[in-house]
C-alpha cells in the first residue's frame, strides 16, 4: 500500500515568484514542495501563497530558512557598509557629495546668466532716435 505524505505549510509569501524561488532553494537540499493559493497557475496570479512541505521534513525546511534570512540579513548589512566608504576604508558621507554638487551647480548657474544677460556695449547699440548721424 502506497503511503501518502502529509504536506505541511513552511512559509506564506506574497507572491508566485517568491514561492517559486522559495521551493527552488527547499528542492536544491531535497526537499519536495508543492505550492498553494494566490492562483499559482490560474490566469490571474494574484494573493498570498503557502510553501508546502512533508511533515517529516519540516524541521529541516524551518532551519535551511532560517539560516537563509540570517545570511541574507547579513548581505544587506555589508551592501549598506561598503557603499559609504571609500578605498581606505574611510566613511564618505553622502551630505558633502550633496552640498558640493549643488554649490557646483549654483556657480555654473551664475556664470551662465551673467554672460547670457550682459548688455550690449555703446557702439554696437542700434540708434533709435531715428535719425542717422553721420560722422
Amino acid at each position: 500500500m502506497v503511503q501518502r505524505l502529509r504536506m505541511v505549510p513552511v512559509a506564506k509569501v506574497t507572491d508566485a515568484f517568491s514561492a517559486r524561488v522559495l521551493a527552488a532553494r527547499l528542492g536544491s537540499d531535497g526537499i519536495v514542495t508543492q505550492l498553494r493559493g494566490g492562483g499559482i497557475d490560474g490566469p490571474y496570479p494574484m494573493g498570498n501563497v503557502e510553501v508546502l512541505v512533508s511533515s517529516a521534513d519540516l524541521e529541516m525546511a524551518r532551519e535551511i530558512l532560517l539560516a537563509e534570512e540570517v545570511e541574507s540579513a547579513f548581505d544587506e548589512m555589508v551592501d549598506a557598509d561598503e557603499s559609504d566608504h571609500d578605498e581606505e576604508g574611510r566613511r564618505t558621507p553622502l551630505a558633502r557629495w550633496i552640498v558640493l554638487s549643488v554649490l557646483v551647480g549654483l556657480v555654473l548657474f551664475a556664470y551662465v546668466n551673467t554672460i547670457g544677460y550682459q548688455a550690449p556695449s555703446p557702439e554696437r547699440e542700434p540708434d533709435r532716435s531715428g535719425t542717422e548721424e553721420s560722422g
